[in-house]
């Protein structure tokens, strides 16, 4: 198969920017969204294991409703950074996303369904841990593993879009035409990968976690240690298992020896000596971004390499330059989105940091109260650009 069908498929009015930048911005936005995937499922997945224990041990009993916290918050994280690298996808791999949702369409509906679900089940956990039911541990499992589910579901829709060269055998199996959605294909040792990060990425956010509790004085040093040495654990148990599973998945991609690659590697083994000594879990959290910035861009390599193969120029999409549409993405995204995000970073760190045993209240001139009235502002102000520069193009368009 060649990329005539493919190339057909592209946007005839072209994109709006430079191919590359939506590639880079794929690559960051993917490697956020996935860290808080991995969060989630890690977190959760230890806290119903933590929901068996927390009757006999009180280490238990303090950390697993934190675990629920962190697993609720990463999936409501891991939804909303989930649209960008979608966006960015459909803008310049389109043919890719809407075939896969074109194979598979039974499967989206599900997977709309089954999230909703599984979230709602979550709050239910929640509930019913704090309330000590004894059912919470079976219902923590049950959104568990929906939420699980709806990620293999995701992995299939990715192994789908980047098979072009299989996509009639999968619509139209033996020259019949299948149109009922339900096909469903995903490669063991790329999703096993996947899962296994989960580990190595909540043993690290232990290690961090521990950090930060140790500037409070409502922690006892030996449930901090017990967070350290299980964080440290998983830590460098699931790297170790990880990279094996890396090492399987470039070997069956071709990519090993691909310079990318071998950055990630490299990437992979300070990691794992960082994560060993854990002089300073801040800066291993730091160095586990710039690993899941690798990891997105080896995924993003293997995309490309296969489409370029069949002759698909993804440096060759039209391109059309809109500036009102750039200069409101990156206002959006960069003046908008990082004072927003400072300000729910400072606010939650200084909350964190209260162990008054009172609610925190920002004091007027401090780093949270500034950062707040100017999130506010720069809101209302990006809120009437907004309206007003949509007024002038519908005007403008209609007279």
């Amino acid at each position: 198969m060649d990329a005539t069908l493919i190339n057909l498929m592209k946007d005839p009015a072209g994109i709006p920017f430079y191919p590359i930048v939506f590639q880079g911005l794929y690559i960051l936005t993917w490697a956020l969204h996935a860290a808080f995937v991995l969060l989630s499922l890690g977190s959760m997945g230890l806290s119903v294991y933590g929901s068996t224990k927390q009757k006999r041990d009180n280490n238990w009993k303090i950390l697993t409703p934190h675990l629920i916290m962190t697993g609720k918050l990463s999936v409501s994280l891991l939804i909303v950074l989930g649209v960008a690298p979608l966006l960015f996808t459909q803008v310049i791999y389109d043919s890719g996303w809407y075939v896969a949702n074109t194979l598979s369409g039974a499967w989206v509906f599900i997977f709309i369904y089954a999230l909703v679900l599984g979230y709602m089940m979550f709050y239910w956990y929640q509930y019913a841990n704090k309330q000590g039911k004894s059912s919470n541990t079976l219902i923590g499992a049950i959104s568990f593993a929906i939420l699980v589910f709806c990620g293999i579901l995701m992995h299939n829709f990715a192994v789908e879009s980047i098979q072009p060269t299989k996509w009639m055998e999968w619509y139209a199996p033996n020259g019949v035409v299948d149109n009922s959605g339900w096909n469903f294909h995903i490669d063991i040792v790329r999703l096993a990968f996947m899962v296994s990060l989960a580990i190595p990425v909540t043993g690290i956010f232990l290690q961090a976690y521990s950090t930060f509790a140790s500037t409070r004085n409502d922690f006892k040093v030996d449930y901090l240690e017990f967070v350290t040495k299980m964080g440290t654990k998983m830590a460098v148990g699931g790297l170790l298992v990880s990279a094996a599973l890396f090492v399987l998945w470039m070997l069956q991609a071709g990519e090993l020896f691909s310079p990318v690659v071998l950055a990630t590697i490299a990437s992979v083994v300070i990691l794992l000596l960082m994560a060993m000594k854990n002089k300073n879990s801040y800066a291993t959290v730091g160095m586990l971004v710039v690993v899941a910035l690798f990891i997105s861009g080896v995924r993003e390599l293997i995309r490309y390499n296969i489409m370029s193969k069949l002759g698909y120029d993804l440096y060759g999409y039209k391109v059309n330059i809109e500036y009102e549409t750039i200069i409101m993405f990156l206002s959006t995204f960069v003046v908008l989105g990082f004072t927003g995000i400072a300000f729910i970073l400072t606010m939650a760190w200084q909350v964190g940091k209260n162990d008054s045993g009172k609610p925190y209240v920002a004091t007027e001139g401090s780093a949270v109260s500034k950062l707040g009235n100017a999130s506010l502002i720069i809101f209302c102000v990006w809120i009437a650009v907004y309206f007003a520069w949509g007024m002038v193009a519908l005007f403008k368009n209609m007279l």
